[in-house]
């Protein structure tokens, strides 16, 4: 039987899409913002994961990839990686890693440090990533956040893609940061409902 397919069913080309603008011009790193808003958004005021269970390109990404290719070993994740400890501690260490971000930002746009055109790999490791960007086309504040969210982006979307092969397709749906604010949200607002 097949299933009725949706136009939100096609949002893991828009993850693929994201990654090619960025890799060309820096500043179309921006555009994942959405990728951080939008779930909040869906959450607080619909009170549910309706973004995490339709409309997360990244998500469907790690759906489609093994379909095509073969390449998850479709095995269940070790039960820590969906604990609630590793997922709000993952958490927490995500949200540090984008204030830190957003701090160097803030000392670019206060002329405390200089624009650094390099991403970060797993939070650690400087890659040159300065062809994606001509300096003086915006604030150096704008490209440095372009700079920082694209390698919070590119870290995150590594990770899932090893435990996609490691584990089950969609192993990094258990622990995403979004996915852990979303629920979070939707739980506090639906016990609300109930009092």
């Amino acid at each position: 039987m097949n299933k009725t397919r949706h136009w939100y069913d096609y949002l893991w080309i828009w993850s693929i899409v994201f990654f090619a603008l960025g890799f060309f011009n820096i500043i179309f790193a921006w555009l994942g913002m959405l990728d951080f808003i939008l779930p909040l958004l869906f959450a607080i005021f619909g009170g549910n994961k309706f973004f995490c269970n339709h409309l997360c390109g990244r998500g469907q990404l790690f759906s489609v990839i093994p379909k095509k290719i073969k390449c998850s070993r479709n095995k269940p994740a070790p039960s820590w990686m969906s604990s609630k400890v590793f997922r709000y501690g993952f958490l927490v260490f995500f949200m540090t890693m984008f204030g830190t971000m957003l701090y160097q930002t803030w000392r670019v746009f206060g002329g405390v440090s200089s624009l650094s055109e390099t991403i970060k790999l797993f939070w650690t490791f400087r890659v040159p990533w300065g062809w994606t960007y001509t300096a003086g086309s915006t604030s150096d504040w704008i490209a440095q956040f372009a700079f920082g969210f694209y390698g919070l982006m590119l870290t995150s979307a590594l990770i899932g893609l090893i435990v996609m092969v490691l584990f089950r397709p969609r192993t990094w749906c258990s622990f995403c940061p979004m996915g852990s604010m979303t629920q979070t949200i939707c739980k506090i607002k639906n016990s609300r409902k109930r009092d």
